[in-house]
């Protein structure tokens, strides 16, 4: 009896799929983790609430630190601007913008940013607080 040996083929192992799904996920955490830092990117001391909702990532949202300064989304502004850079973010929220100010601000800014929104076609406000 007669045994047939084939030869022995080498095994290869193709890393060209391995290498597009580890650099696929790669892009995801680099994109997923910038859209979660962009909330918190200022160092504001938010009032504490003891019902607190989970932030809605779509929206448009406004920070007024202690000094007055607005911001729009992370980036600087000031109010004669915002109104303009509101608008087309509310036409695709829905009328809903969120407001973020230090709990240590004036008042006063704060007003003044809440009527702009208003004036922008901002009809409801989702208003940033902490945990207690």
């Amino acid at each position: 009896m007669r045994r047939r040996f084939r030869e022995e083929q080498a095994i290869t192992f193709d890393f060209a799929p391995m290498v597009d799904v580890v650099l696929l996920l790669l892009i995801f955490f680099l994109l997923t983790s910038n859209l979660a830092a962009r909330q918190n990117a200022l160092p504001l001391d938010l009032p504490r609430a003891s019902t607190t909702v989970q932030e809605t990532p779509n929206l448009p949202l406004v920070s007024v630190t202690t000094a007055g300064k607005v911001y729009l989304n992370g980036k600087e502004t000031t109010l004669t601007k915002l109104s303009g850079q509101l608008k087309p973010l509310i036409a695709t929220s829905g009328g809903l913008v969120g407001l973020r100010a230090d709990e240590r601000g004036t008042y006063g800014a704060v007003v003044k940013v809440m009527d702009i929104i208003k004036k922008a076609g901002g009809e409801r406000l989702a208003l940033g607080t902490r945990s207690q």
